[in-house]
């Protein structure tokens, strides 16, 4: 058996990156290696660069891979390139930090050598990081449902955007659940990007009440997908386009065409299959950049659901400041013990 390799130069972009323990197990189940994950991202570099470029990005790092612990890597490292720019982001609680923000290929293999998998980069851009450039809808499957339940979720979330003037762009989310992203021109708050994705989320809640849920508390979700309106909330992420997933075949977030997300399969794509799509298809959301469109109608129905069905916010999760406006954070069944005065 010969030695183990110790460091490998890739290249990336015209960069020359280098890639520690290469060999170093990341999937034991399926034997992926660090440089089976490098090669991975160089086989989809355009796209996972497309994704991510400019963006403040939190890195999931898995230094012993999928079966080990791992973190979400925040601020940018002491030893980051200085090839590899920052951009400030301000927290909920008025805390600051400098993330990396990914320009090039080069930044993604160098991320993968410290152990990321999947990339979270914030809906925003270096040069305005209180102003989002994408509306992000996560259609979350709850349990007793699945991906097909997702699919028709996703079917009929389209048609609600189409109707407010509004085009999103599905991928997988690596799991069972589909994420729609929707390009915006970057003229709202991280506030009124939250109301909108709220407004589209209980419109489709009401085109299928048997299917769609926008209820915070899992109790009351029942076995229907959630719209997790809260992960556009300030700090919180999705998993960037062409990222691994930490589940142990190695399956990727898939950029997919409307026309084929009934027959797609998540499992069906991961770091060996997704480089043969990548080659032969590409990466269709490519034309996600020529787009910005407008909230103008999302936020006009927020304001008809608050005004004429009594509809305001929703609770925020538990780590924010209480915010404006914003119901209790209490679930319903300690809140109807809490005023039971027999309870």
């Amino acid at each position: 058996m010969g030695a183990a390799v110790k460091a490998v130069e890739l290249e990336a972009g015209g960069r020359a990156v280098r890639l520690s323990n290469p060999d170093k197990v990341y999937f034991p189940e399926k034997s992926y290696t660090k440089r089976d994950v490098a090669e991975y991202f160089l086989a989809v570099g355009p796209g996972i660069t497309r994704a991510l470029r400019d963006r403040p990005t939190t890195l999931q790092r898995f230094v012993d891979g999928v079966e080990g612990e791992f973190f979400y890597q925040k601020r940018a490292p002491k030893n980051l390139p200085d090839w590899i720019p920052t951009a400030r982001i301000a927290f909920p609680s008025g805390r600051t930090a400098d993330e990396i923000c990914p320009t090039e290929l080069a930044a993604v293999i160098w991320a993968a050598n410290l152990g990321t998998l999947t990339f979270h980069p914030w809906p925003v851009r270096s040069a305005d990081t209180d102003h989002p450039d994408e509306l992000r809808i996560d259609l979350d499957p709850q349990p007793g449902t699945d991906y097909a339940d997702a699919v028709r979720a996703a079917h009929e979330l389209r048609s609600v955007l189409d109707g407010h003037g509004l085009r999103g762009w599905p991928k997988t989310s690596g799991g069972r659940g589909i994420h729609v992203f929707v390009p915006i021109a970057p003229e709202w708050t991280f506030t009124e990007v939250r109301r909108a994705t709220i407004a589209a989320g209980r419109e489709l809640e009401r085109r299928m009440p048997d299917r769609v849920t926008t209820a915070w508390w899992k109790e009351e979700r029942g076995e229907r997908i959630f719209v997790d309106f809260n992960q556009t909330a300030r700090d919180r992420t999705i998993a960037s386009a062409y990222s691994v997933r930490p589940r142990p075949d190695a399956p990727v977030s898939a950029p997919l065409r409307w026309e084929e997300i009934d027959d797609a399969e998540p499992r069906d794509f991961d770091i060996r299959t997704m480089p043969k799509r990548y080659a032969e298809a590409g990466d269709v959301h490519a034309d996600m950049d020529d787009h910005a469109f407008r909230l103008d109608g999302l936020l006009e129905l927020a304001d008809r659901d608050e005004r004429e069905r009594g509809l305001g916010d929703m609770p925020y999760p538990p780590e924010y400041p209480k915010m404006p406006g914003e119901p209790k954070r209490v679930q319903p069944s300690r809140a109807r013990h809490d005023e039971d005065p027999g309870g």
